[in-house]
C-alpha cells in the first residue's frame, strides 16, 4: 500500500452496532485537509435491517452522497443523489432503510460555507445543472462504482484534494473567534481579543455559521461533554457540568435536551 494510504488508514475507525446491521467507516484527515474537514465516511445497512442513529449537533455542515436506498433526516426524505446539508444546530435522527448505501464529507464549523459559498436551510438535492464548480456528480458516479468502503473513502479524499480550494477559506477574525470560544472564552468578551466590535462579531457569525457566538458556544460545550461521557461512563455528572462550563448539573441537562435532544444520563 502506498505511503500516503498508510497515513490515512491510520486514522480510520470501524463502528458496528451489536446486530452488525450498520457498517460505518470513518477517516479523520491529517495535514492541510484536517483544518477544514472533520471526517470522510462511508456507511451501509444490511438488507435485512433498518437503522436509526442520532446526528449530534456540531455547528458543521456537509455533503451526503446517497448511493442506494431510502434515507431520512428528521422529517426530510433524501432521494438518491448529491445532498447538501444545512448547518447542524440541533440533533436530528437519521434513518437508513435496509440496503441503504451512502458516503459523505463533513466540514468543520464555517468551513462548509467558506468552501461551497452557500447555506442550505434543509437537506437539499443538488441538481446536475447546478453542479458547475466541484464535479460532485462525477465523484457520485465514482463512489457507486467502488466495491468497498475503503475505496469510497479514498475516492472522496482524491476528490477533496483535487477540487476544493483551501486558501483563506474563512476570515482571520472569525478563525480567531472560533479558537477563543473553543478555549472557553466568553462570547461577550471576544471584542477584547479581536479587533472588531461585538456587533461586527455577531454579524460575522450570523453570516458564516447562521448563529450567534453564544449559540455556537452552547453547541460546542454539549458536543465536548458528550464525547467525554462516551469515554467515561461512571463519572459524577455534577463534576462533568463544572468541567465543561455549565453552571450546574441542571443547567447541563437543560442544554443537552435543547441541543442534543438527550440527557447526560442517557448518553
Amino acid at each position: 500500500m502506498p505511503k500516503h494510504l498508510n497515513q490515512r488508514w491510520a486514522a480510520i475507525n470501524h463502528n458496528k452496532s451489536l446486530k452488525q446491521a450498520f457498517n460505518f467507516l470513518l477517516s479523520q484527515p491529517s495535514g492541510q485537509l484536517s483544518a477544514f474537514v472533520q471526517g470522510i465516511w462511508s456507511a451501509s445497512v444490511l438488507k435485512s435491517d433498518s437503522v436509526m442513529r442520532p446526528l449530534y449537533s456540531d455547528a458543521g455542515s456537509g455533503i451526503i452522497f446517497n448511493l442506494v436506498g431510502d434515507v431520512k433526516i428528521g422529517n426530510e426524505v433524501l432521494p438518491e443523489g448529491v445532498i447538501m446539508l444545512p448547518i447542524n444546530k440541533q440533533t436530528e435522527n437519521i434513518v437508513l432503510a435496509s440496503g441503504a448505501q451512502l458516503a459523505g464529507i463533513r466540514f468543520h464549523p464555517a468551513m462548509g460555507y467558506g468552501v461551497l459559498g452557500q447555506h442550505y436551510d434543509k437537506p437539499t438535492l443538488l441538481i446536475p445543472e447546478q453542479d458547475q464548480l466541484y464535479s460532485l456528480y462525477q465523484i457520485y458516479s465514482d463512489l457507486r462504482m467502488q466495491k468497498n468502503k475503503e475505496g469510497q473513502v479514498e475516492a472522496l479524499y482524491m476528490w477533496a484534494e483535487t477540487n476544493l480550494g483551501f486558501t483563506n477559506v474563512i476570515p482571520d477574525s472569525l478563525e480567531k473567534a472560533l479558537d477563543c470560544i473553543a478555549q472557553d472564552e466568553a462570547p461577550g468578551q471576544l471584542s477584547e481579543s479581536i479587533e472588531l466590535s461585538q456587533r461586527q462579531i455577531e454579524r460575522i457569525f450570523k453570516h458564516w455559521l447562521g448563529m450567534t457566538p453564544k449559540h455556537y458556544q452552547r453547541i460546542l460545550r454539549v458536543k465536548n461533554a458528550i464525547r467525554f461521557l462516551r469515554l467515561h461512563t461512571n463519572v459524577n455528572l455534577a463534576d462533568v457540568s463544572q468541567q465543561f462550563g455549565f453552571s450546574d448539573q441542571a443547567h447541563m441537562t437543560r442544554e443537552f435536551r435543547t441541543i442534543a435532544c438527550i440527557t447526560p444520563g442517557e448518553v
